[in-house]
């Protein structure tokens, strides 16, 4: 684990110098670029909520949970019925 930890901090440190290395003009251009990309993602992640959620016929079926154990339990039910079983529960 500790590699893994080495070789993300090592990643970070060239990543860091190559930014650093960068004219502050391409700096600026890089950060606005990047934010304007944000901003646009997130318009459109939000345009899209309000389209999904403003369909009428967006409705939610609310039923009890069921598990795999009462699947086994309504198998063994029946397969009881069936053979005449007279075993109680």
């Amino acid at each position: 684990m500790k590699k893994i930890g080495d070789k993300i901090e090592h990643w970070i440190l060239g990543a860091d110098q190559k930014w650093k290395a960068l004219p502050e003009k391409q700096q600026r251009l890089f950060t606005k670029l990047f934010l304007a990309g944000y901003t646009v993602l997130t318009i459109l992640v939000l345009i899209s909520i309000f389209i999904t959620t403003a369909n009428d016929n967006n409705t939610m079926s609310i039923s009890h949970i069921t598990t795999i154990s009462d699947h086994t339990a309504m198998k063994r039910q029946s397969h009881d019925n069936k053979t005449g079983s007279t075993i109680k529960k």
